[in-house]
């Protein structure tokens, strides 16, 4: 089972469950936790081979699909009872949380997707190609700090940078390149998100300067009445890293807006 810490100070009985992206861990929420924890009960986890999950043997002998990780975070909810959840998420962690709306629609409440990726654009797709030309030739930490430049450029990207370099640190060559291989299943995947009008309460939280994967956004939130966007000035990818406070106040905004 996936590693996971909770907060249940709060007079709630509602859940949020926070799940990172690829390369980093639940550390990356570290400036959510106590804004969250005052209202919610709070469920952070490390997805498979990453943070402090240790990859299962047999799991790794497995090709990893979006279901199987997918289900890796609905076991941990079955485990601790947790019938339905709001769920929050950023960059990858954001199809895994629409993945989950798809196949277990009863199990959430509402979704906060930050940084969300719903379409890949050329730049994406060739980015993608390059790193499966080289991902057997070159050492993962040096392609992993290439992608993070290229979707994190900017000078005020660069703590975010660190931090998911620093995160990916912790993963081994071969468990990063599990990871990778889902990137063959992205395309027809989104393809399906964007053709499939999702049918739970969204708000996606992006960065003005996230250059890549916010035009498609705009449209799929213009498309979809339940969906909702703020754009955060003068901020990349990362939005709960760069702005924690804006992230914290709008998310919490909306979510206790659907409780009352």
């Amino acid at each position: 089972m996936l590693h996971y810490t909770t907060y249940t100070e709060a007079d709630s009985d509602q859940w949020v469950t926070f799940v990172h992206g690829a390369g980093g861990s639940s550390t990356i929420w570290f400036r959510q936790i106590r804004d969250f924890k005052k209202h919610f009960n709070v469920l952070l986890l490390d997805l498979r081979g990453h943070g402090n999950s240790k990859s299962n043997l047999v799991k790794a002998l497995q090709r990893y699909t979006f279901d199987s990780v997918t289900d890796d975070i609905i076991e941990v909810l079955d485990h601790l009872g947790i019938k339905k959840s709001h769920f929050i998420g950023i960059s990858l962690g954001t199809i895994l949380i629409r993945n989950i709306e798809d196949r277990y629609p009863n199990r959430i409440h509402a979704m906060v997707l930050g940084g969300a990726i719903v379409k890949l654009d050329f730049r994406s797709q060739l980015l993608i190609k390059l790193g499966n030309w080289f991902k057997s030739m070159i050492p993962y930490l040096w392609l992993y700090r290439f992608f993070a430049f290229i979707i994190m450029p900017n000078k005020n990207h660069k703590e975010s940078r660190n931090l998911f370099v620093r995160e990916a640190t912790k993963l081994y060559q071969k468990e990063f390149l599990r990871w990778f291989k889902l990137t063959a299943d992205l395309n027809p995947l989104l393809r399906f998100y964007r053709e499939t009008r999702s049918i739970v309460p969204t708000l996606y939280l992006m960065g003005e300067e996230d250059y890549l994967f916010l035009p498609p956004i705009r449209e799929l939130v213009g498309a979809n009445p339940l969906a909702d966007l703020f754009v955060v000035e003068k901020c990349g990818h990362v939005v709960n890293v760069e702005r924690p406070q804006t992230f914290n106040e709008k998310a919490l905004e909306f979510l206790k807006g659907l409780s009352s």
